[in-house]
């Protein structure tokens, strides 16, 4: 019976002892506001095409080459093996090498084939 007692006590303690641990201080979180409109591009408009990549696709040998260029600039590489997974060449510099390590000017960073890890 004391047992029975002794439980019913701590636990109609336990609510009182929760309550005073919060802080005195609380303020509810202001309200947050919506996002803006963004402005829709009217049905008749054309969109910029500078802005989209031409992309070539060509085959070699059994591999698959995908050449990027925008406003005819030849930009990126991708490179997709029969075996194994896609890698991409950049051109970082905008001179149109590709090239693993540049040799030339000051610039002599390694500039090896990408990989996508991971698509979301």
């Amino acid at each position: 019976m004391r047992r029975i007692v002794l439980a019913l006590l701590l636990i109609s303690a336990l609510p009182a002892a929760a309550q005073s641990n919060e802080p005195k201080d609380l303020r509810p979180l202001p309200e947050v506001p919506e996002p803006p409109e963004l402005p829709l591009p009217s049905p008749g408009a054309e969109e910029d095409a500078s802005l989209e990549p031409q992309v070539t696709i060509t085959k070699r040998g059994e591999d698959q080459i995908e050449e990027y260029r925008i406003n005819g600039q030849l930009y990126m590489i991708k490179v997709t093996p029969r075996i194994g997974l896609p890698y991409y060449l950049m051109d970082n510099r905008g001179d149109g090498t590709f090239a693993a390590h540049d040799t030339g000017g000051l610039d002599q960073r390694i500039r090896p084939p990408m990989w996508v890890i991971r698509e979301f």
